[in-house]
């Protein structure tokens, strides 16, 4: 099976061809996988104009099509499906790369499948790594902060999400309250080499509570207040306080983590999303992991951050389930993987 999929749910306009076999074992093959970065776009403004990126999607779309049929060798006739995020997402950006893959799958008698974007996360690390249903998975990005079960395709159970504000984004927050530009993820991980994780102490919201809730705006704010007392003079002090909050948002995983593997038994723990990309965060996981006799797997760092090639793997996993999507589905700037979670809150 053969999918190009289409991914442009925020600042990444990405376009990729994965293939699959038609059985319902993982691993499948990258054919090609382009990524346009808007971060020149937005950097400027500290964070995503939803805008700007809908333009960008719009500008950028057809020849990352192009290009990634190119680089893959084949034509939109050897595709047997188009998927395209449907949501949840900036809702301009989701309705360019929604009315692209719509268009092509209609002009090419292709079946057309709405990728929930959560779910390209969800499921990436069976594109590469030999993952069986089910597993526990940490979800963690920009946008989202969740521990779910997670048994299939559209067969989640979530176990615990953010009360407030998710991990990406206190990370992005506070890269700019110390000026190291955006994204923030990258730009902290990489100043808290050599810090003190010691010196600064941060509050761990959420941490030895029960349950697997998240909650990060009290870090944010004991972050804004530290970075307000910092000496002018101290050379250290950015390094330290920019290892100091990896720690902590560390120690705030790892026990969440922690009673999830409790709750709901695992063998495999499974961390995703761009912030999964933190080398540090993973060392965590896996000694959690370890602890309650469960093995940590994780996508290729390149696979954490948006990409097409979730999209169309995601595809690939719904394709042969025969879930696919009529053309007057609609985009959704909201769509969470386990919809009856609220009823249970």
């Amino acid at each position: 099976m053969r999918v190009l999929g289409i991914e442009t749910s925020c600042d990444e306009t990405a376009v990729a061809v994965v293939e699959g076999a038609a059985g319902a074992q993982p691993v499948g093959r990258i054919l090609s996988n382009t990524v346009y970065s808007q971060l020149t776009e937005h950097r400027r403004f500290g964070g995503v104009v939803p805008e700007i990126a809908a333009r960008a999607h719009l500008e950028r779309i057809d020849g990352l099509v192009a290009q990634a049929l190119d680089e893959a060798g084949l034509g939109l006739a050897d595709l047997d499906a188009i998927a395209a995020t449907g949501g949840p997402g900036l809702i301009g950006g989701v309705m360019v790369g929604v009315m692209t893959a719509k268009a092509l799958a209609f002009a090419h008698d292709k079946p057309f499948i709405a990728v929930n974007h959560l779910e390209g996360h969800a499921l990436s690390v069976r594109l590469t790594e030999p993952v069986e249903f089910p597993y526990l998975l940490l979800l963690v990005s920009g946008g989202h902060c969740q521990l779910l079960t997670v048994r299939g395709p559209g067969d989640f159970t979530r176990l615990g999400t953010t009360i407030d504000d998710a991990a990406g984004e206190c990370f992005d927050k506070t890269a700019k309250l110390l000026g190291l530009g955006f994204p923030g993820g990258p730009a902290v991980e990489k100043a808290a080499v050599g810090g003190d994780p010691k010196r600064f102490a941060l509050p761990r919201p959420m941490w030895r509570k029960p349950g697997c809730d998240f909650s990060f705006s009290g870090l944010k704010t004991a972050v804004r207040q530290t970075v307000e007392k910092l000496p002018a003079d101290d050379a250290r002090a950015v390094a330290d306080l920019c290892a100091s909050f990896q720690r902590t948002v560390g120690d705030v995983f790892a026990d969440r983590c922690a009673n999830a593997l409790v709750l709901a038994p695992s063998s495999t723990l499974v961390v995703a999303g761009g912030v999964a990309a933190n080398t540090y965060l993973r060392g965590r996981l896996e000694e959690v992991a370890a602890a309650h006799g469960a093995q940590l797997v994780a996508p290729p760092v390149r696979l954490c951050t948006d990409n097409g090639a979730m999209i169309a793997w995601a595809g690939v996993e719904r394709l042969r389930l025969g879930q696919v999507d009529a053309l007057d589905f609609r985009p959704r700037p909201r769509w969470p993987l386990d919809p009856a979670a609220a009823n249970r809150m």
